[in-house]
Formats: C-alpha cells, structure tokens, sequence
C-alpha cells in the first residue's frame, strides 16, 4: 500500500465544512495521487466506504513579511487537497482514544 496522505486537514475553513456534511473530510495528499488511489488509501486506512473523493491543486503563491532587516520574500509551497466523502452514518475520529 502506497502511502499517499500526508495529514488531515483541521482548520477553521475545513470544519465549517465538516459541520455543514459530517461525511466530508479533507486530506493534504501528495501532487501524482489521483482519486482511485486516494479512495482505495482512505478505505484501507480508515475502514471506512468512501462514496466520492474530490481534488483541488493549489499552486504556490508569494509571501512577504516587513521586519527591523528589511522586508523578508519568499514563496509558499503548492499542494494538493482531496475532500472525501464517507458513505452516511459514518466518520472517522481523529481524536480519539487510542493512545
């Protein structure tokens, strides 16, 4: 099994998402995954149905900040992001106690 999911995606943006769906979940997935693998990675993983899996290229984008030295650029890494939604009923827990 290939592992192509780098994390969850747990922001604000991602959980107003989630609130609205509660089968939705989004994943930061590395760029050469397509959606059969990343449905068949989720399945395997999370033991879990997954119906549709939804993908969004983010390109890289420039960054500034000003500081006492001057003002400090630089660029901001692209990536790649897969929303995938779960079969009714179920949801995967990330926080939960299986520590």
């Amino acid at each position: 099994m290939k592992m192509l999911i780098i994390k969850p995606i747990v922001t604000e943006k991602q959980t107003k998402i989630t609130d609205k769906k509660s089968n939705c979940i989004g994943f930061r997935v590395y760029p050469n995954a397509n959606k059969l693998e990343i449905k068949k990675v989720i399945k395997e993983l999370y033991d879990v149905s997954v119906i549709k899996v939804n993908t969004m290229n983010y390109s890289c984008r420039k960054k500034f900040r000003y500081t006492k030295t001057g003002v400090v650029s630089g660029w901001k890494k692209s990536f790649k992001k897969a929303i995938v939604m779960l079969k009714n009923g179920e949801t995967i827990d990330f926080y939960g106690d299986k520590f």
